[in-house]
């Protein structure tokens, strides 16, 4: 079977606008969370979220404004830098070569900025205020769809969506495609720009987020016992896969190898996780099985660590099933609590940090993790970033619908 290794990153979130800056304020334990300024909140009981601060202007011109949903510029953007790290330029590819060049993106929500933008122009000026460019701007594909046709991408092209998992199931497809020998590169990740007045009037009167609108960078605290809700986040997270000879022949950097890639389903209910973890167990089994690896391998999970009260216990009972004793020596860590959720896009940034925690060495803290809560009894880095060698990792990716994604990733043996 053929083996894939990560050669390029790119992100854009609350932290940061690419992967190093995003990568030092994590280590360094700080807040991307605030108070929504970009429309009214006075009517909402959330009145904050992890929010993007990206130009539009400093990257896009005249028809692409209108043509593009947020969620597909920051693609756009991360996807650039992602190729520029791995020291490739597709579009200069003959074409038989960017044949084997796929692209595989996730988004939970796609364009709803969009949506609520042109609904608002229908209801208030009419049918013929809807622009042409609505459909091909607010449909989910739209942002594999873009990225691929910036970059000349020929080879396999979709979007996946699965709620929180949908970036998960992006990295899982690209990784496939290439080791099913479709493809020699693949660029993956997911994207998401959900922070609008309806998407956060609905999970919160679903009672899913956080409402410390007093103490909003305190809000996301994943696996504390004072946790109450997740926070919204917004971003965009690309990685670039490539086979592992292609990478060696032309001298790239290599982040680490993605060694396993697990997903299951709980089939219990649309948004509660069922308790006894038994669904992201076996997604974390998988990941572990495919990677031919045993649990004492694993030295750090990114977990999916949402802030939410049964989140974040499920999720610690499914890693206590599958590493055994061995959960207690492993090191945890939760990048919502500074980042918040991405959603769709969630799984990505997070596969961004997590292979840069293997590379370096070094794993982000969980911030605000203060309070021990019984259900919660491993190692979640609180306090500090904690420098220790890591062979191998796991990150958890978790969605509505019971969606359960692991994805494992490890040194180049």
């Amino acid at each position: 079977m053929r083996r894939v290794v990560i050669t390029g990153l790119g992100a854009i979130n609350a932290l940061g606008n690419d992967v190093e800056t995003t990568w030092n304020r994590l280590l360094r334990g700080e807040s991307g969370v605030s108070l929504i300024t970009r429309f009214d909140v006075s009517e909402h009981p959330v009145k904050f979220a992890a929010q993007v601060a990206l130009d539009p202007l400093q990257h896009f011109q005249g028809p692409d404004l209108r043509k593009l949903d947020p969620f597909t510029m920051w693609a756009l953007v991360a996807a650039d830098e992602a190729f520029r790290d791995a020291g490739l330029q597709p579009a200069t590819l003959a074409e038989p070569l960017r044949e084997r060049i796929g692209c595989i993106i996730g988004t939970g929500i796609g364009g709803i900025t969009g949506i609520e933008e042109q609904h608002l122009g229908l209801t208030e000026r009419g049918p013929r205020r809807v622009s042409p460019h609505f459909v091909p701007k607010i449909m989910a594909n739209a942002v594999s769809g873009q990225v691929a046709i910036r970059h000349g991408l020929m080879g396999t092209c979709f979007t996946t969506s699965s709620a929180c998992a949908s970036a998960g199931h992006a990295i899982g497809m690209a990784w496939r495609a290439i080791q099913w020998d479709d493809a020699d590169i693949v660029i993956t990740g997911g994207s998401e720009s959900a922070t609008t007045p309806l998407s956060l009037a609905g999970f919160a009167n679903m009672k899913a987020l956080s409402t410390r609108n007093d103490d909003p960078a305190a809000a996301s605290r994943p696996f504390d016992k004072d946790r109450d809700g997740f926070v919204m986040g917004e971003g965009c997270g690309i990685l670039i896969f490539e086979e592992l000879e292609h990478a060696r022949r032309r001298g790239a950097r290599i982040y680490a190898e993605v060694k396993g890639y697990g997903s299951t389903d709980d089939a219990h209910h649309i948004t509660a996780p069922e308790e006894s973890g038994r669904g992201p167990a076996r997604a974390l089994r998988e990941a572990l099985r495919h990677a031919r690896l045993d649990a004492t391998s694993i030295d750090y999970i990114n977990a999916h660590g949402t802030s939410t009260p049964y989140n974040d216990a499920i999720e610690t009972r499914a890693i206590k099933l599958v590493l055994g004793d061995h959960a207690r020596k492993v090191a945890i860590s939760s990048t919502k609590s500074m980042v918040g959720h991405l959603l769709g896009a969630s799984a990505a940034v997070e596969l961004v940090v997590t292979a840069l925690s293997v590379h370096r060495g070094v794993a982000h803290p969980t911030r605000n993790y203060t309070t021990p809560d019984p259900e919660c009894d491993l190692d979640y880095i609180p306090g500090a970033a904690r420098e220790f060698a890591i062979r191998n990792a796991l990150s958890n990716s978790l969605g509505f619908g019971g969606h359960n994604v692991s994805i494992c990733i490890g040194q180049v043996d």
